[in-house]
């Protein structure tokens, strides 16, 4: 059996923490902070752990990652 392929796209916009987890870069930053309240700018700084509904399908795309 030939071994499955890990998309590109996901390994490099995704980490896998020690638990198990995705972690993502915070959406909604790369244009219009003029219309972005400080308060959000703020919030949106560093990384995310998705949600397990999305953590699923990052998963389907990177087989070799701790399940």
């Amino acid at each position: 059996m030939p071994k499955m392929k890990t998309k590109s796209s996901a390994k490099k916009r995704f980490k896998v923490t020690a638990s198990g987890k995705i972690k993502a870069g915070q959406a909604g930053k790369r244009h219009g902070m003029i219309k972005r309240t400080n308060k959000q700018i703020r919030n949106q700084r560093g990384t995310m752990v998705l949600a397990p509904g999305d953590e699923r399908l990052v998963k389907i795309h990177m087989p070799y990652i701790a399940k």
